[in-house]
């Protein structure tokens, strides 16, 4: 991936360029997009854009285990649970 820098009127930010993606996987984001009457720059752009916004789990395991302690017991015995 390359970024080239950030100039005073690019007000979005930096151009991001993806070296080696294989033509059929382009090709289904080009039909995905174009199905949802969007470009395919708009498409990637929200996908990125929600992508860099959800957590980092690095550890599956330790995350459920971290939601499962959020969880109140009540709850767990409700949804059979606990046993």
């Amino acid at each position: 991936m390359e970024a080239a820098s950030e100039t005073p009127t690019n007000k979005r930010g930096t151009t991001l360029t993806i070296r080696g993606l294989d033509v059929a996987i382009i090709e289904r984001l080009k039909n995905h997009a174009r199905a949802r009457g969007r470009s395919l720059e708009a498409d990637l752009r929200d996908l990125l854009t929600y992508a860099s916004g959800q957590p980092l789990v690095l550890d599956p395991l330790e995350e459920a285990d971290r939601i499962a302690a959020m969880t109140p017991p009540a709850a767990i015995a409700q949804m059979g649970g606990g046993k």
